[in-house]
């Protein structure tokens, strides 16, 4: 069997496999990685008063200055989502897919008795705007609940040894010790699954209220309130959420001799260090610590600096955009500095950015390598749109290589794209890598969806060519004449005309255009003024020095000219900024306007992280000019 039909075969049954419900999940990214964290969120309740029972918002950029959102008032209305006309204890989560946000409250006003409540509440946000909510009566929805006398202080945590969220909480039947307790979510965040099951009961028998659990190198760390054998804040730690096998440190975590209550356990933005703070009820105030291994804290009271005065509450690390929309909505606070910094314009690993003004939509979308998958493992490609150039909207995934693409389901590299007016309105032509190979797929609309053509378009190498790989292509459109040609290359860089239906190539129009020893890969084409402008990127994507360089011809199909002073984009190590290259170029659209494309090593870890950084990377847009004569300035890289 050959070769071809072999790979055929294979990639015929990963898509069938994949198809089937439950077998193989399809896991894809969405919204910002760790390294875009840019601030927190802190979500708390202020006191016992029925006004004071409900959620509220404070923003930090630096984990020490807490200002208020809203004024200090209420960003949900208690009575509209409770069973009882008051929330507490607010606790939220960022969910695995990227896209959500859970956030889970304690149904209850201590004004009816610390034993008058049996219900949470489970809310549920894309946006931390707007959240829909559903009430969970533990006594209502479950049988044999008749002694039941509180339900405290929920919280959730994905377990992924059943991929599903688990909420745990604490609750107190008769005279019983109070006991924290689970059950998962269901799909949708809107109701549990299973009997509540005990997730954690201390050794000694007595009530333990007010879990929180963070995870560290693979194990989970439980802090909990004792009640009953002494008042303060324990830990216990497992390996597996469920197994009931709990290791009990010695020892309370608290740093006052003061009584304390609501614990709750953050990882400082791009750190080791880790923050517990918790209540000290009784005196009003809020006390904050710091922890490397989290066994040893030490108080920073002196450091944290809060205009207002939570009770339990909990802290999310959010993004540049996520801290610019809710300021947006709730409005900023005077002394909390935004964060100005215009790159990296996309959320998250992506890499070799191709872009695309649309005079269908009127809206620009870039295309990226979907990066962070180790050796370069990507299996989709996604699209992201904007109108202003700032603001970018994930639009999901436009093909998977796995469900898509039969002949190729592996190495989703480097795509390009072009629209085509046609009758009856427009068509988009999505040329890929897939495989080392390079395919195509079109659609009606530039999010898609698309349709593979079947078949490879370029799988062999052009006569002459023995190295390299065939892989990241640009398709350019001459403006001269309308034909529309495909570039591909690593090592080499070939072009050939494409016909009228954009799938196919003409065979005899094959021809190498290797500008000189620099070219690796990377090619984009653009015309401007007359001159046709051809980039490359030089080097490796692992090595810090990968860079661009441009030459131009006065033809399409070249030759190219290489300027002495060719090189226009490269590291600036003062600034922290490595690996520049992979770029694409974009032009305003009636403008002299343009702006180049480009992915770089993620900062600032990304020059720490070896081979790995060429498959961790950003993408970052900046301003592309030219001089009087034509030729490319210098592009000063930014953050």
């Amino acid at each position: 069997m050959n070769t071809k039909k072999l790979m055929s075969i294979i990639g015929a049954v990963c898509s069938i496999i994949g198809s089937l419900s439950g077998v193989v999940a399809q896991e894809y990214k969405f919204g910002p990685s760790e390294k875009d964290f840019a601030a927190y969120l802190f979500t708390y309740f202020k006191g016992n008063a029925v006004a004071d029972e409900a959620v509220c918002f404070a923003i930090s950029t630096d984990g020490y200055t807490f200002r208020a959102l809203n004024n200090n008032q209420p960003i949900l209305d208690s009575k509209r989502i409770s069973s009882t006309g008051g929330v507490r204890d607010p606790h939220i989560l960022r969910a695995q897919d990227g896209k959500s946000f859970y956030m889970v409250l304690t149904d209850m006003t201590s004004s009816k008795g610390w034993d008058s409540n049996r219900a949470m509440v489970l809310l549920k946000s894309t946006d931390l705007i707007h959240w829909d909510h559903h009430v969970i009566n533990i006594q209502q929805r479950y049988q044999g609940q008749k002694d039941l006398k509180r339900v405290w202080a929920p919280q959730t945590i994905f377990d992924p040894s059943v991929g599903k969220y688990m909420v745990y909480w604490s609750m107190k039947y008769g005279d019983q010790p109070d006991v924290i307790y689970y059950a998962y979510a269901n799909r949708d965040f809107t109701d549990l699954e299973g009997e509540p099951k005990v997730l954690f009961l201390p050794k000694n028998g007595q009530s333990c209220i007010d879990g929180d659990i963070i995870v560290k190198n693979g194990l989970y760390h439980l802090f909990y309130k004792t009640e009953g054998d002494g008042k303060g804040i324990k830990q216990a730690i497992t390996d597996s959420l469920t197994s009931g096998k709990w290791v009990e440190q010695p020892g309370y975590k608290q740093v006052t001799a003061d009584d304390v209550e609501g614990s709750g356990i953050f990882k400082r933005n791009q750190s080791d260090t880790y923050v517990l703070m918790y209540d000290v009820y009784k005196k009003g105030k809020y006390q904050f610590c710091e922890s490397q291994d989290l066994h040893h804290f030490k108080a920073i009271d002196q450091q944290i600096d809060m205009d207002f005065h939570p009770r339990h509450g909990s802290v999310l690390p959010i993004s540049k955009n996520e801290l610019n929309r809710l300021v947006e909505h709730w409005g900023k606070p005077l002394d909390i500095a935004l964060n100005k910094t215009k790159n990296p314009v996309l959320e998250g690993f992506y890499a070799d950015p191709d872009v695309l003004y649309s005079n269908n939509t009127k809206k620009y979308y870039i295309y990226p390598t979907s990066d962070g998958f180790d050796g370069w493992g990507g299996y989709y490609f996604k699209t992201f749109s904007s109108t202003n150039l700032k603001e970018w909207k994930d639009e999901g995934v436009i093909l998977d290589l796995k469900k898509d693409v039969l002949w190729g389901t592996h190495h989703a590299w480097a795509p390009t794209i072009i629209e085509k007016k046609v009758k009856g309105g427009y068509k988009y032509y999505f040329y890929f890598t897939a495989a080392q190979k390079i395919g195509v797929a079109v659609a009606d609309s530039p999010t898609g969806p698309f349709k593979d053509s079947g078949k490879p378009l370029i799988d062999f190498k052009p006569n002459g060519v023995k190295g390299g790989q065939e892989i990241d292509p640009a398709v350019f459109t001459d403006p001269k004449t309308g034909k529309s040609y495909l570039y591909w290359g690593n090592g080499h860089l070939a072009v050939a005309e494409l016909n009228k239906d954009m799938i196919t190539i003409k065979e005899n129009s094959i021809k190498l255009i290797t500008p000189d020893r620099t070219f690796r890969e990377g090619t984009y084409v653009f015309f401007r003024k007359g001159t046709y402008y051809f980039l490359w990127s030089e080097n490796d994507t692992r090595s810090e020095n990968y860079r661009v360089r441009y030459g131009t011809s006065t033809s399409p199909l070249g030759p190219i000219q290489v300027p002495d002073d060719n090189l226009i984009l490269q590291k600036d190590a003062a600034l922290g900024i490595f690996g520049t290259g992979h770029n694409s170029i974009l032009q305003v659209p009636g403008k002299d306007e343009w702006h180049i494309i480009y992915h770089r090593f993620n900062y600032p870890n990304g020059i720490t992280m070896g081979d790995a950084a060429g498959y961790n990377r950003e993408v970052c847009m900046d301003k592309l000019q030219f001089g009087p004569d034509g030729k490319i300035l210098p592009v000063v890289p930014s953050h």
